[in-house]
This record gives structure tokens, sequence and C-alpha cells, in this order.
């Protein structure tokens, strides 16, 4: 069924519903764009996954984040443990999470598979020990960098296989704002635009932090292939994102970004593809000031903006929620045509 019948059908269905005919404003949209991407009327989700994606990230020895490179590891086993904001959430809004090792610079304990009465469950899929500093060398190899993507595509066949129709995917890793905005500089982004304070450094480290993407933009290129942006400036968990959001295309999911990193890991996969955006929602706006230009470029609206920017995909899941009612609308609301109800007259729009 193509997009335009699949895109008349959902709005004769959205008329029909026994309410005033867009009263619904956004969530109607997102019933409509659920029903193009999964190619059914009314749409439908069953089941929701969140793909917590941890790397680390070797430009931290130059001073850019207030917190060492450690810290990714021990809120890796935070999340296991399932006491970080992200699980909180998760159990909230119904999502199951997958906490995935994409490039820890860290041996981890060997933690079980999970998944039971809700707890996370761990994917092992360590593509790098962290990156390398990208103010000296590109931060992949090409085959590490592709071995990232491909751990991504395995995740998107996860999540098709098991029966998953709207993915989450958020980020953890210390440093991750620099090589986030170091890929979109690579892409020509403004630095001004996109260099932010990440975990809150002073004004000082934000002149460094600026400087040193800047000089290793110029250092690193050109830049003949989109991948070559992405295996010079990314992180563990940025790459395999660009992964999830290429391996997606075509299998009738959703994908719900989450804040900055994330959103540079989208326009990797983006400038490889521009098509995935198709399938992409914005979760949230973050607090992070290059998160709006970022959205904007690639065309996507967020669902919320609540000044968050804690990462971990939490933007992603709240917003996730918010994308599900609209196709519990759709599928669940009484017609006009079935219900006792007249439909109102002329061109009345309230009850």
């Amino acid at each position: 069924m193509d997009d335009k019948r699949i895109l008349s059908e959902v709005s004769a269905l959205l008329d029909d519903l026994t309410k005033p005919k867009g009263s619904l404003g956004r969530l109607e949209d997102y019933a409509s764009r659920l029903a193009v991407i999964q190619g059914r009327v009314p749409p439908r989700v069953r089941r929701k996954a969140a793909f917590v994606l941890a790397g680390d990230h070797g430009v931290v020895s130059r001073g850019v984040s207030l917190y060492p490179k450690e810290v990714t590891a021990q809120m890796f086993a935070n999340i296991m443990a399932g006491g970080a904001g992200i699980n909180v959430l998760s159990r909230a809004c119904g999502f199951d999470v997958f906490v995935v090792d994409a490039g820890v610079d860290a041996d981890l304990p060997d933690y079980p598979s999970g998944g039971a009465d809700g707890k996370p469950r761990y994917v092992p899929m360590k593509a790098v020990r962290g990156t390398k500093d990208f103010t000296v060398e590109p931060a992949f190899t090409e085959n590490e960098f592709l071995q990232c993507l491909h751990n991504g595509q395995k995740l998107a066949d996860l999540a098709v296989r098991e029966g998953y129709d709207i993915v989450a995917l958020g980020d953890m890793g210390i440093g991750n704002t620099t090589s986030a905005a170091a890929v979109l500089a690579g892409y020509g982004f403004d630095p001004d635009l996109v260099v932010d304070r990440g975990t809150g450094i002073d004004d000082a480290a934000l002149d460094r932090k600026r400087a040193l993407i800047t000089e290793a933009v110029a250092a690193r290129g050109p830049y003949p292939t989109p991948e070559s942006v992405g295996a010079a400036f990314a992180g563990p968990e940025i790459a395999t994102a660009a992964g999830v959001i290429l391996g997606l295309k075509g299998k009738g999911v959703a994908c719900m970004l989450d804040g900055f990193p994330i959103t540079a890991g989208a326009v990797i996969a983006w400038k490889i593809d521009p098509s995935v955006t198709d399938y992409l929602f914005a979760g949230h706006l973050s607090r992070v000031k290059g998160h709006r230009p970022v959205l904007e470029a690639l065309g996507l609206e967020p669902v919320v903006s609540l000044d968050m920017r804690l990462g971990e995909g939490t933007g992603a899941v709240i917003g996730g929620f918010i994308v599900e009612l609209g196709a519990r609308i759709a599928g669940e609301m009484s017609r006009f045509s079935d219900a006792a109800v007249s439909k109102a007259s002329g061109e009345e729009k309230d009850f």
C-alpha cells in the first residue's frame, strides 16, 4: 500500500472518530506518521524498546568534561541495577530497556542478560575500548567505525525480531557532547552553534573545547564520504546509533531520538541515507544549545520540550510514549460511523 493511500485512509479514520476534526492536534499527526511508517491503518504499538548505548571517548583526556571517563562504566552499572533516570521513566512509559556496551573503556562485569520482571537487558557489543583522542588522530579506524554501524544494524534486527514498534535511542558516555559537536562541525555546522558546556564546564573550558574541535576538524580533513566524518570524530555510542537508524529502514519501526549525541548519530545516518528521516521522531528538545539547529536541519519537530539534558534516552521514551498515544487514539476511539453520536454540521469545529 503506497504512502498516499495510507495517508488518505488514516485521515478518513481520524475524521470519523468521535471528536471534532483535528481536535487532538499533534496526536493525530503522530498517528498518521506511524500509519505510514507501519503501512497499516490504524497504526499499532505492541512493544517499545529503549536502547541505551554506552561508549567512551579519548578526547576526555583533553579536559572537555567535568567528569572522568570512569563514570561511564559506573553509570552503566547504575542503569543495569535499575536506579537511573532512564529506568524510572521507561517503567512509567512502558519501554523495555537494553543497555548496550558499544565501546566502554573498561572490563564490565558479566551482567545477566536480564529482561525478566522488567529488568534491563545487557547487550555486549564492544567494538572498541573507547575511541582515540580525535585531536591527535582519527577517533576510529575505518573498520572500527564500520563495526559500530554493523552492531547498530544488529540491534535494529533484534528490535524487528522481537516485535518492537517503537525504538528509543539513548546514550551514556563521558565526553560525548564533544564528539557529537565535532561530528556536526565536520559536516559543516558552525561550531559556535553546536559546541556547548556539556556537563557544565566553565567559560575557559568551553573556549578550549571549541578551539580543540575547530582545529581537529581542519586537521582530520578532507572528508570524502559521510562515513569518513564519523570515523574521524564519533564515539562508539554515536556511531552505533547511526547503525540502528540505518538498520531500521523499511522495517516498519519508528525511531525516537533522544538528545544531542544521539541526534549527531542521526545526522551520520542521514548523510549516508537522507531517507532515514521518514521514520525518525525527535523525542524532545534538549537544553544543549546545539540540539535545536540540528533538529531543524533534519526537519524534525520535538515532541516535548522539558528543559532536559540528561541523555540515557530519557527524552526519547517520554516522546515515544506520547507518540504511542496517537496510535491508541486511532485504534481505540469509537467512530461516528459505528457509535450513536451525531457529527457536526457544516464547518463547526467543536462539540
